[in-house]
């Protein structure tokens, strides 16, 4: 053997000596880790946080088990629609979602948010571990944060499923139930989810409503500024809002083109072109004037969807404001300008105010198309600048009808039995029965004559053949919905009721004589659909008779005497057959006027919000007098038609 290559084999020796004391040192670290690692677990384990953990990940698993694409699309913006198809009001909460589809969505908004909030937003399965090293990388290096740590995913599960909290607990979950998102929707639909979700300042949810909120536009219509701009907000909704720190939100759109100009998303001239474009704010709200009727329109919503959906009313309330629909209506918004106008117009000289600010001196008018039976206008009061129209007196008031309640509960009633317009009735004082207005009493006069100067005399002795059982029957079939049982007497005859009626009551009551005896549940929802046009309400017209036709009919002819003869003589529309009654309460309290045309029925109440007498008012004053201001405009053009009488 050579010198050379016993040399060589005695170099080889301690090669392997070293080897074995590193693979030693290795095994030692490994092991030492693998303590290290069980000891961890122990200490976990004794304080039960793998148990919480544990418990986090059922939790995530339960919750996507439950979780469908309607969780993201909860609080959208709804609409609302005139008869004629105007936009005339939003419906929305806390949340102003205006909800586009990924196909709707700009490229440049999702390329926006990607490069800026999870470069690795396609590669990663709803955590990524990167993102977390680059945040701290950048945080020790640069002093700052250019990209967050949690991703898309992590973003859209804390703000749809959980809360903002900081705690390690609610992180956990939130990567679980991010992990469990990936593996159920596609990474378009989850970009989809987080751009119309994510919230934009100033009530601003998704990329829509920012979009039209602060540029006056819709987002397929924005630059690539623009875009980068809006995107640039949502990072810190306080801190870069544009309407407070438009400096900050334009620092942070440069970065966000920047950052999309170093992923390759944009070419050197866009980067330049949008760095170089001048963003000016352009808010876009909708000077939807909210109206008597807007109140009214919500709570026939939530009826429609109650009865579509069999949920309680606070529920449906709930979900007209944040389910998006598209809400079409019987109001016509001349028609309501048009009765408002008349109300400010006939009460004007009546300025005397409450203490809190409010005229004393109200009124409340509805008016029913009598082609369909559907609500075409409804106020609630007068009109005051700094006094917002939600207590709609209309439909939210009862009040003592007067004797403008005789027709419904006494005289269309003994129509059907065995009377007639020109059956003798005795008006004459009784010791236990009322007093006329007038206190007059002519003693035996006509039906119609009763009728035409409210003779209460008559009105009285005809319930107590009735029965007031017989009489509120038939305002029960037309859904009244204040008879109390201490208004089973004798002065239902003349309104004493308990609580009382609305002019939305009285009106379609009013409105069902005109239909020849058939009642229709008064609305002014004519549709209801999602925001893709799909039905979600249809109400079927609800309808039934109260009254036999043939009297409803005579009992509209015995009314066209009292604008001719009666109480309201002289008040009717000019060239046009009408029909009505007035009504006064006791110590002229209360003032009414319900009256119809062939096209039209409107009633109007006058009075306090807080009773009290005032000489001046009646059924036959400031009632009769807004009634005939407003039906006059109202059918200007329109060729007379007679009544069914």
């Amino acid at each position: 053997m050579s010198h050379t290559s016993s040399r060589k084999k005695r170099k080889r020796r301690p090669k392997k000596k070293r080897r074995d004391i590193g693979s030693f040192f290795f095994r030692l670290t490994q092991f030492t880790m693998l303590g290290v690692l069980i000891g961890v677990c122990w200490l976990f384990y004794q304080t039960g946080y793998i148990q919480t953990v544990i418990s986090l990940h059922k939790e995530a698993q339960a919750v996507m088990e439950q979780s469908s694409i309607e969780d993201f699309k909860a609080n959208q913006s709804g609409e609302v629609y005139d008869a004629d198809g105007n936009l005339i009001a939003l419906l929305r909460n806390d949340k102003n979602i205006v909800y586009l589809t990924a196909d709707e969505i700009p490229d440049q908004v999702k390329n926006a948010f990607v490069s800026i909030e999870d470069k690795r937003f396609y590669k990663h399965h709803g955590f990524d571990p990167f993102a977390i090293l680059r945040a701290a990388q950048s945080l020790i290096t640069k002093n700052s944060i250019t990209q967050g740590g949690s991703t898309i995913t992590q973003q859209l599960a804390r703000n749809i499923y959980l809360t903002h909290t900081v705690k390690w607990e609610r992180k956990v979950e939130e990567i679980f139930i991010a992990m469990a998102l990936e593996n159920k929707y596609s990474k378009e639909e989850l970009l989809e989810f987080y751009i119309n979700n994510i919230y934009f300042s100033n009530g601003y949810y998704g990329i829509q409503a920012a979009s039209r909120g602060y540029l006056g536009k819709d987002a397929d219509q924005l630059t690539l500024s623009e875009s980068a701009f809006l995107c640039a907000i949502p990072n810190s909704p306080g801190s870069y809002d544009p309407m407070t720190h438009m400096d900050n939100t334009l620092k942070r759109r440069d970065l966000i083109l920047k950052n999309m100009y170093k992923d390759g998303m944009i070419t050197e001239s866009e980067y330049d072109q949008a760095l170089a474009e001048t963003i000016a704010l352009n808010p876009s709200k909708p000077s939807f004037t909210r109206t008597w009727a807007h109140p009214y329109i919500y709570d026939c919503a939530t009826r429609a969807l109650m009865e579509a959906t069999g949920l309680d009313y606070d529920t449906c309330r709930g979900q007209l404001y944040t389910g998006g629909y598209r809400v079409y209506t019987s109001i016509n918004m001349n028609t309501q300008e048009l009765l408002q106008h008349s109300i400010d117009e006939q009460l004007s000289d009546y300025n005397t105010m409450n203490s809190n600010g409010t005229y004393a001196l109200q009124s409340s008018a509805t008016c029913i198309d009598n082609a369909t039976g559907l609500v075409t206008a409804i106020v609630g009061g007068r009109t005051q600048d700094d006094i917002l129209p939600d207590y709609n007196r209309a439909f939210m008031s009862f009040r003592q009808p007067g004797s403008s309640i005789k027709p419904l509960v006494v005289y269309a009633p003994s129509l059907e039995r065995n009377y007639t317009a020109s059956s003798t009735v005795m008006d004459t004082k009784e010791e236990d029965g009322p007093a006329n207005s007038s206190d007059r009493y002519a003693g035996a006069i006509s039906l119609r004559t009763a009728v035409e100067q409210s003779k209460n005399t008559v009105a009285h002795k005809l319930l107590r053949e009735l029965t007031p059982e017989v009489g509120l029957s038939y305002l029960l079939d037309m859904n009244f919905s204040s008879i109390e049982e201490e208004d089973y007497n004798l002065a239902s005859a003349l309104g004493g009721f308990t609580t009382g009626v609305s002019s939305l009551e009285m009106t379609a009551g009013y409105a069902t004589l005109a239909n020849e005896g058939v009642y229709r549940l008064p609305t002014c929802i004519t549709m209801i659909t999602d925001m893709d046009g799909n039905i979600i309400v249809m109400p079927e017209r609800k309808e039934h008779p109260v009254y036999e036709a043939d009297a409803a009919r005579e009992m509209t002819n015995i009314l066209e005497g009292v604008l001719t003869r009666g109480t309201a003589r002289g008040k009717g529309i000019p060239d046009m057959p009408c029909a009505g009654k007035t009504g006064t309460t006791n110590d002229n309290y209360d003032g009414w006027f319900i009256g119809y045309s062939a096209y039209y029925t409107t009633g109007v109440w006058v009075g306090f919000d807080s009773p009290r007498s005032n000489s001046a008012l009646s059924g036959a004053t400031y009632p009769v007098a807004i009634w005939q201001d407003f039906m006059t405009a109202l059918h200007e053009g329109l060729s007379p038609m007679d009544l069914k009488d």
